[in-house]
């Protein structure tokens, strides 16, 4: 074991922040009164370490064979300086991209798309508020000014959507994962839309449900509990949006996806895709682990594709991009955010799971939201995954449609109206 120690003691000098371990026979190995410190209970999580497998770190932590101490901030700068590359590398052998296109079709059915979003967002409405804005916007903020809250850059991001989409008051707007409602009644109630909104979640539909029956919304804003590919084709919207709901679409069925979105839209109208996107150009999973952490804790059947495949996508289901804006930093500071808070009010947390569920399953999901939070933080700011807004259009097929010649939608080729 002594070399696997001087192993870890080795990479432990390039990591900024000072680090203790605390081994399984009790000895202790660095700074006293480290601002990191991880205990472990066996000589596998150690080697794990050793190997950079932060997110074989990140599991061992979750099912309690390693303790973690120090700020959340701190333990992501020594997760990141413990990789050995990056981890947005992928086998890009051609089998090998077959097979993973194979799992994404069998992985995403409507009942099992449906099962893997209730696993995620019906937690705990609860638990979600603690670390939320008040709207329960639960996808990048827009920090239009550095002074900006997290609800100011949250209410930033609703309205800079319904700006780039030209929102009209009585135009038919339609919301595809609609989280808890920001959205559809930012929408509805600034800018006077008859507004759509679907999702998964039998907890999001609910509370949405709630909020427009004492808004008194009803007769221009609906939640529905439906899967977009079962929409009626016969439905068409002047403007539609999908807010970080197309991480969840898989792979295979990306083009099926964008297809669907067009026949929803009517001709000339605008549709804004706001999404994760990989960092790494080859359709793949994070390395050292942290693609395999988040499919089995997090978000199960989630999957990311580059930019440019999605625009690849996009076009083959017949739509026309026409401008698309990356946030990427923006997200990093509004994870750290929901970080921060989670980690301001662990006690209250834990309580809340525990209402929910027994003890033991209740813990493990407060550990792995823990890491999930800092550790997307982390990887946002490190490249390794991206956030995109893609703005498109249905072309109208009409040379004379627009307010240019050619244009043949809503969109006036000018970002000017945007943040006028």
């Amino acid at each position: 074991m002594d070399s696997l120690i001087r192993k870890v003691e080795l990479r432990l000098r390039a990591v900024p922040v000072p680090v203790a371990l605390h081994l399984p026979t009790g000895r202790q190995v660095g700074p006293a009164g480290a601002a990191v410190r991880l205990s472990f209970s066996n000589w596998s999580s150690l080697a794990t370490m050793a190997a950079g497998k932060i997110g074989g770190m990140a599991e061992d932590f979750v099912e309690s064979r390693l303790t973690l101490e120090g700020r959340m901030r701190e333990l992501m700068a020594v997760a990141a300086n413990l990789l050995t590359g990056t981890p947005t590398s992928s086998d890009t052998r051609w089998w090998t991209q077959v097979m993973r296109r194979a799992k994404s079709a069998a992985a995403h059915s409507s009942e099992r798309d449906a099962t893997q979003i209730q696993f995620h967002y019906d937690v705990s409405d609860d638990f979600y508020a603690l670390w939320l804005d008040p709207r329960r916007v639960y996808s990048c903020a827009y920090y239009r000014e550095d002074s900006m809250s997290l609800a100011q850059a949250q209410e930033a991001k609703l309205d800079l959507i319904c700006r780039k989409l030209a929102l009209q008051p009585g135009e038919r707007f339609l919301d595809i994962g609609a989280g808890w409602g920001a959205l559809l009644l930012w929408a509805a109630e600034h800018y006077g839309v008859d507004a759509t909104g679907i999702t998964l979640s039998r907890n999001q539909h609910a509370h949405v449900q709630e909020l427009v029956k004492s808004r008194g919304l009803e007769e221009r804003v609906r939640m529905e509990l439906l899967d977009y590919r079962n929409m009626d084709a016969s439905r068409t919207f002047d403007k539609i949006a999908s807010v970080g709901m197309f991480e969840h679409v898989g792979h295979a069925n990306m083009t099926a996806y964008f297809n669907k979105v067009c026949s929803l839209l009517k001709p000339g109208g605008m549709v804004l895709n706001h999404g994760i996107t990989a960092g790494g150009l080859d359709y793949g999973q994070l390395g050292a682990g942290l693609g395999d952490f988040i499919e089995k804790y997090i978000f199960p059947g989630g999957e990311l594709l580059h930019i440019s495949q999605v625009l690849r996508d996009l076009a083959h289901g017949g739509l026309e991009m026409v401008d698309t804006e990356n946030l990427r930093p923006h997200y990093a500071r509004t994870l750290w955010a929901w970080s921060d808070a989670l980690e301001a009010q662990l006690d209250a947390a834990q309580c809340v799971l525990a209402s929910t569920t027994n003890a033991v399953r209740s813990g493990k999901i407060l550990r792995a939201y823990r890491l999930y939070l800092g550790g997307s933080a982390m990887s946002f700011e490190q490249g390794w995954i991206s956030l995109h807004q893609i703005l498109a259009v249905r072309p109208a097929g009409d040379t004379a449609v627009g307010v240019m010649k050619g244009a043949q939608s809503s969109y006036p080729f000018n970002r000017s109206y945007i943040y006028r």
